[in-house]
């Protein structure tokens, strides 16, 4: 990856290796029941958020909404209350690690960044279900986490038709860029973009912009891009198992996503992550295996 930099509450911070996103879902009915804390069970949610840091995440993702296909609808003042549960539990370990709020909505963002201490706004939807959170990120001068989607959480899988692109990452290139343009014009600064696997993509398109995540950045001017494939089901449903045993192949992919330039791993399991991007960086500096023992090593 190349090195990348963004305004984090006036700090500029710079990252010459790629970062590792640990998820903390705040949810009783994320996809995978291992990340499940639920608001009602603050210890949980305690626990998990200094599980994270122990094990070595750089960022943190706290999440107040499912979007699984299927998930309950959470009402705004639900989902803030969801969000400050995560944001407090992680402040009281850490006042510096980045956090990110993953919301697509726009009065949720403004609240969570500009009251509850989150930094980075995390929007699924890019945009297109509220499109005010660009103008949330502009005025509050947060990094924004630009997702591919298409339709909503519960429809999305209707819309994995990209031949009139030419193919999967023709298409998603074109629909970044019409978002980024929209950013840019409401004074976004600082844009991550997540290629959104999962997401209007059928398990072949899945792979296939995994393949091309090379072409994806030249196409987006090499913008740093998140991955977030852990445990989903274009993982476990090809293997005919389930996200709890597909830890394996979420290190395989892991894998090659950092090989292909990703900046940010967004992750269950931070530990594995971490030592997955930490061999990485030897494998391309076989110098640093002399360096002296971290506290991870």
């Amino acid at each position: 990856m190349r090195p990348f930099s963004v305004n984090i509450r006036g700090q500029l911070h710079t990252f010459s290796q790629p970062q590792v996103m640990g998820i903390l879902n705040v949810t009783p009915d994320s996809f995978y029941d291992g990340s499940r804390t639920p608001r009602s069970l603050p210890d949980a949610v305690a626990r998990r958020a200094e599980k994270l840091l122990e094990e070595g995440a750089d960022l943190i993702d706290i999440g107040g909404y499912s979007t699984r296909p299927g998930a309950d609808d959470v009402s705004p003042d639900e989902e803030l209350r969801r969000l400050q549960t995560g944001l407090e539990a992680v402040r009281k370990l850490s006042a510096d690690i980045p956090v990110s709020v993953d919301t697509f909505r726009a009065s949720v963002a403004c609240e969570a960044v500009g009251s509850l201490g989150a930094d980075i706004i995390n929007d699924v939807s890019g945009g297109l279900i509220d499109s005010g959170i660009y103008r949330v990120a502009a005025e509050l001068h947060a990094p924004y986490i630009l997702m591919h989607m298409r339709g909503t959480p519960s429809n999305m899988q209707q819309y994995t038709d990209y031949s009139s692109y030419g193919g999967v990452t023709a298409g998603v290139a074109a629909e970044l860029k019409q978002a980024i343009c929209k950013l840019n014009l409401e004074g976004v600064a600082d844009i991550i973009i997540d290629p959104g696997f999962g997401f209007s993509k059928t398990a072949a398109q899945n792979y296939e912009l995994m393949r091309e995540l090379p072409q994806l950045a030249m196409l987006l001017n090499e913008l740093p891009m998140l991955v977030g494939i852990s445990r989903k089901s274009m993982i476990y449903k090809p293997l005919d198992t389930t996200p709890a045993r597909a830890l394996p192949g979420t290190t395989a992919l892991n894998t090659l996503a950092l090989e292909r330039g990703a900046a940010i791993l967004r992750v269950h399991d931070v530990a594995e992550a971490v030592q997955v991007r930490d061999v990485m960086q030897l494998f391309g500096s076989p110098s640093l295996c002399d360096k002296k023992p971290t506290k991870h090593d």
